[in-house]
């Protein structure tokens, strides 16, 4: 069931240093303001979905080894996964950093990494779109931006929201960062993830806690196929798109057994 997708947890014993949970200066008492993110603005990854129903992912998660003293243990299970899973470690950190602020912040959203995974996959090939490599300090090597949002045929048409500060665009707006956030989206959910005093959408620990929020709004439980299914919907309102999102997150998650 999707119930088990969704809560593909990582189980992460608190070492020594503990583990990191990082905090975010927005809240979410308000649904997103757009319907879809950004997927007209860069082209979905060439992927295959596995399974495209909630009935047929079954897939669970096995314990995380102890961690050893003076390790950090979000680093080391990113680190162990990136072969298996075919992501980069650091977006891996940033996926599961998400999930673990959202289980103390959100409990009752059930928000799985893996998920974040299967969005960053199709948005930005885990901040790697164009050729870019996805550095230590989490951020893109160029900054990845989307194609202008002018109405022209496969995209939709968003006049400029930021006179052009994040998408550098002061005409119309355009997606950025690896989870391709509108600039006006960005605004209302943007997150400090990384706690380096400002919210960053090309830096990926921001990106990646403010997409989990913007999915956990109105109070969905991620557990429930139908509110899953609504939060992914609400991030590109898109059957394909849903579809290889689910079929991504159930590859991820079994790539943890």
């Amino acid at each position: 069931m999707l119930a088990r997708l969704g809560i593909v947890l990582l189980i992460l014993a608190v070492g020594a240093g503990g583990v990191l949970l990082l905090r975010a200066t927005t809240s979410r008492e308000a649904g997103p303001t757009s319907t879809e993110n950004a997927a007209e603005a860069i082209p979905a990854a060439d992927v295959e979905p596995g399974a495209v129903a909630p009935a047929t992912a079954t897939a669970t998660a096995r314990p995380r080894p102890q961690a050893v003293a003076g390790e950090d243990p979000l680093r080391t299970w990113a680190n162990r996964l990136a072969g298996p899973a075919e992501i980069p470690a650091r977006a891996l950190m940033a996926y599961g950093n998400a999930e673990l602020v959202l289980r103390t912040e959100d409990p009752g959203c059930h928000l799985s990494w893996a998920t974040l995974a299967g969005i960053g996959r199709i948005e930005s090939d885990h901040g790697r779109y164009g050729g870019a490599e996805l550095r230590d300090d989490g951020r893109p090597s160029k900054p990845i931006v989307g194609v202008p949002l002018d109405g022209s045929p496969g995209v939709r048409a968003i006049s400029d929201t930021d006179g052009g500060r994040f998408d550098g665009d002061p005409a119309v707006d355009r997606a950025v960062g690896p989870m391709q956030f509108i600039p006006s989206t960005w605004h209302r959910w943007a997150a400090d993830a990384n706690l380096d005093g400002r919210g960053d959408p090309q830096q990926i620990d921001d990106a990646a806690l403010a997409a989990a929020r913007y999915l956990c709004a109105n109070d969905r439980d991620l557990a429930v196929p139908a509110d899953w299914w609504a939060a992914v919907f609400s991030y590109n309102n898109s059957v394909s798109y849903g579809q290889k999102v689910f079929g991504l997150a159930d590859a991820y998650a079994r790539a943890t057994l």
